[in-house]
């Protein structure tokens, strides 16, 4: 499988890179394992921030509202009950739940081969020859990601994330930039384009080709 390939200065190469078919030409049957593995990442990132407070934790409430016979109302000994407005919260979330997933080693590196071999079909993976920024200006990286189309959503994958890069793809909305290592499905379906780095995708390839076979 043939892929647009660029050069450094963005001018299209007159010959294509070739995906290896390990890793970008895996049939997802159904989308189960990739729903679960994009679940995951979410699941583990988010934060436990909601907290409500019980009966005891409300302040006030400590008079009783009247008292226990011969009004011919029902009996409360405070008026911070959960049945009653501005009282406690029965079985509210405590800010102690665990809202994270496990999903093993095997399962989320065929959920990334499926998640790329999706994004090679629909024609979203671009390769260039290297992406250098010397200077870490966000306009220069701008620059030349206009000239390969890549627009949107864009991932891109380097074998090594370099202080100058990171700084230039920084500012630039909707970029994310990541190593070869550190693909995850989440970013990859989430992508309207990816662009890899002949250097990260032989490593990419590497890394998810070994577990394949």
């Amino acid at each position: 499988m043939a892929v647009a390939t660029y050069t450094k200065a963005g001018v299209k190469a007159t010959t294509a890179a070739k995906l290896d078919k390990a890793v970008f030409g895996v049939e997802a049957k159904n989308h189960d394992l990739l729903k679960n593995a994009y679940t995951t990442y979410l699941a583990n990132g988010r934060e436990n921030l909601a907290v409500t407070k019980t009966r005891g934790l409300v302040r006030g409430g400590g008079k009783k509202p009247w008292k226990q016979k011969g009004t011919g109302r029902a009996r409360f000994g405070s008026s911070r009950v959960p049945i009653w407005r501005g009282g406690g919260i029965t079985f509210g979330p405590t800010g102690q739940e665990n809202y994270s997933k496990q999903m093993n080693t095997k399962a989320k590196r065929l959920a990334i081969r499926q998640a790329l071999s999706l994004a090679a079909v629909a024609d979203k993976i671009t390769v260039i020859e290297d992406i250098i920024s010397k200077e870490g200006k966000t306009a220069d990286l701008v620059k030349l990601l206009a000239k390969i189309k890549a627009e949107r959503n864009v991932l891109v994958v380097v074998e090594n994330k370099t202080p100058e890069l990171v700084r230039a793809s920084n500012n630039i909305p909707r970029l994310t930039l990541v190593s070869a290592h550190y693909i995850n499905t989440y970013n990859a379906l989430n992508a309207d384009c990816i662009v890899f780095t002949k250097t990260a995708l032989t490593a990419t390839t590497d890394w998810l080709s070994k577990e394949a076979k």
